[in-house]
């Protein structure tokens, strides 16, 4: 067993690559919670590909990685494993994204006895015309859900005005249209093609001892290892945007808006890219930013607004997201404050201040089982290694910041999306 140490936060990471392919990864912790997540490289983008041994393309409806995740939990004798879980006192649940697929549990009691069923459960799936039908009513409801979820509209418009042909356009559910034409055998096809040991990590966070759990999941192993993985086929996207500006009328009190900032440059080291953008949001954005108490003072916002910087393989793209009554003053306001520190620069104080408050923050999210677990998760399939940014912090110096300040936030490469409330015209 690998360990994978970081003495400056006194973290170990035990790592394992099973004889089939698997890769499982435990974090010890001081905690009576335990936390386990067994996740595929499978996500909402993965719709064309081919498949060991295949010649031809395999092109899949839009939502059947959601779809797959849903259907997993069945079993042949009738039961549904959540159910069975969830008895055991454990809780359990599932997510799709962009990229993988994850199924996960979390307890204090009962973790053996769960991570029977757990195992069993992904790796035994039950898919037939009938439970595969029964789930569409399901899933179009959850659809229904989403379309009206403001915030996720917000995001998808974001999304669709930001990029022309890459997959992230795709709505992770699906829509009605396309789960429409999923059946048995198109799960099936999924299942056997990218649920496969080489394709999948299992992260485990909390009280464990690795080489004892370790034992326990080599029991449970039934996947065996398979010839080659599949080759995914990704959408060629072109440099600009598609439109600067779009809107949508919700149900809502107060509008929402997200200004994205397109980044196309998929080659720089993203999680130096990625801290830079956190230390450009704190220092811009942060209740102790200039902007933020200008912002509150005029009673124009009245939380924080947040930032992110969002990439996979084949997309990268900053996310600034607020909400207040006066849309167009809160966008000129941080325009202003952001064109500020790229013709000014960052003060030295300021960036110091902002890079050691983010490093503590990130140190503090190792205490939390589950927040470690996933972020592993996320980080593997994206080729980052463990520790990656904890690592990174001391890298990142001024100058680099205000590099990625000046070639990130352009004018051409921003998106602005609004959602305003209903008008009573």
């Amino acid at each position: 067993m690998q360990i994978i140490e970081n003495k400056s936060i006194n973290e170990k990471v035990y790592v394992e690559k099973l004889d089939n392919g698997l890769v499982v990864m435990i974090m010890p912790k001081k905690t009576r919670k335990k936390y386990i997540a067994w996740s595929a490289n499978y996500g909402s983008i993965d719709n064309k590909f081919y498949a060991p041994g295949d010649e031809s393309i395999t092109i899949v409806p839009d939502g059947i990685a959601h779809y797959l995740e849903h259907k997993l939990f069945e079993q042949r004798d009738g039961t549904n494993s959540l159910d069975t879980l969830c008895a055991l006192g454990v809780d359990a649940n599932a997510y799709t994204t962009n990229d993988h697929t994850a199924y996960l549990y979390e307890c204090t009691e009962n973790f053996e006895e769960a991570l029977v069923e757990f195992m069993d459960y992904v790796q035994n799936p039950y898919f037939t015309d009938e439970n595969v039908e029964k789930e569409r009513g399901i899933i179009g409801q959850e659809i229904m859900m989403y379309d009206d979820y403001p915030e996720w509209a917000l995001y998808m418009n974001a999304m669709k005005a930001m990029y022309k042909e890459n997959e992230i356009n795709i709505d992770v559910a699906g829509t009605k249209e396309t789960i429409a034409e999923i059946d048995k055998e198109k799960l099936y096809k999924i299942y056997n093609t990218f649920y496969v040991p080489e394709n999948m990590i299992m992260v485990l966070a909390g009280d464990f001892e690795p080489e004892v759990t370790l034992e326990k999941i080599k029991e449970n192993v039934i996947m065996k290892k398979e010839e080659g993985l599949p080759k995914r086929i990704y959408n060629e996207e072109p440099k600009e945007i598609v439109q600067k500006y779009v809107e949508k009328q919700m149900d809502i009190s107060m509008p929402c808006v997200l200004i994205g900032f397109k980044d196309n440059n998929l080659k720089d080291d993203k999680v130096k890219k990625d801290i830079a953008v956190e230390i450009i949001g704190s220092i811009l954005l942060s209740k102790s930013s200039k902007t933020f108490e200008e912002l509150y003072e005029s009673g124009k916002i009245f939380s924080e607004p947040s930032i992110q910087y969002e990439f996979s393989k084949t997309f990268a793209h900053v996310m600034i997201q607020f909400q207040s009554h006066e849309v167009n003053d809160v966008i000129e306001k941080i325009e202003e404050n952001l064109n500020c520190l790229k013709n000014h620069g960052i003060l030295d104080e300021d960036f110091a201040r902002a890079k050691k408050k983010l490093y503590g923050e990130l140190v503090k999210s190792y205490s939390e089982v589950s927040n470690v677990a996933s972020a592993t998760i996320a980080d593997y399939f994206k080729g980052i290694s463990s520790f990656e940014y904890i690592n990174e912090f001391k890298n990142i110096d001024k100058t680099y910041v205000e590099n990625v300040l000046q070639e990130l936030f352009i004018e051409e490469n921003k998106v602005i999306s609004v959602i305003k409330p209903l008008t009573n015209n």
